[in-house]
């Protein structure tokens, strides 16, 4: 509970580094003491990551629920029945050997998924902390379908590396741009965010929190469900 609720962060020690850089201190002084969520499983989320890649956060969810419908073990608890928790989620081998791009997505990353399935199943230390966070975006980089974006995220929620920062996610690249709707691209937006090292994860979520917060406010007069919508409600 402690690590998946980030409650060995000290927030006063992060918001008075954060907000030193004049992007970031309107939204530490919106949202002090904000922590950066984590994951209960790590094998969970890097599904979930892989998911998500290049659509957007409501399609990725629905994926996530055919796949737990398909291949989840089946719960069969009265009380989690009662708040309509029926499977949880598919251990690795119950997604070893599957068509699992038969749910509906692209043939490569149904394949990345089985083939990611089969790694974890081979190795459970896998998603375990490394001994700092160069090392550990290789190691997460070198499992099947795992990029910069995916293993910074991560090593972000699973890993809890405080310097975690997926430069090329593109909430984070809006957020940060220009009055003129400029966007960073991710190299400039990594070498803006060396300003808010060693806390670049917290950096992302306060990022987040603003972007979300932005969309949901220029989007609510028109009556519209936006993406940044169904982020919140993932």
């Amino acid at each position: 509970v402690r690590r998946v609720f980030d409650l060995a962060a000290d927030p006063a020690a992060i918001n008075e580094h954060c907000a030193t850089d004049a992007a970031l201190a309107p939204l530490v002084a919106r949202r002090p003491g904000l922590r950066v969520p984590g994951a209960w499983d790590g094998f969970e989320l890097a599904i979930r990551a892989i998911l998500g890649q290049q659509i957007t956060v409501g399609a990725a969810r629905n994926l996530a629920a055919k796949l737990v419908a398909t291949y989840g073990e089946q719960v069969d608890d009265p009380v989690a029945a009662g708040l309509g928790l029926t499977r949880a989620f598919p251990t690795p081998d119950r997604l070893m050997g599957r068509d699992i791009a038969a749910l509906g997505m692209p043939r490569s990353r149904g394949n990345a998924l089985e083939a990611l399935a089969r790694t974890v199943a081979a190795d459970a230390t896998i998603f375990t902390p490394r001994a700092d966070l160069e090392s550990a975006i290789a190691a997460l980089k070198a499992l099947p379908g795992v990029g910069e974006w995916t293993a910074q995220y991560i090593a972000l929620r699973e890993l809890r590396e405080p310097d975690a920062f997926p430069q090329g996610d593109v909430a984070l690249q809006r957020a940060m741009a220009t009055a003129d709707g400029l966007r960073p691209t991710a190299a400039k937006l990594l070498a803006r965010a060396e300003a808010w090292r060693p806390w670049r994860a917290y950096a992302a979520q306060h990022l987040w929190a603003g972007d979300a917060a932005q969309i949901s406010t220029t989007t609510a007069s028109r009556g519209t469900r936006t993406d940044a919508d169904e982020q919140r409600a993932a």
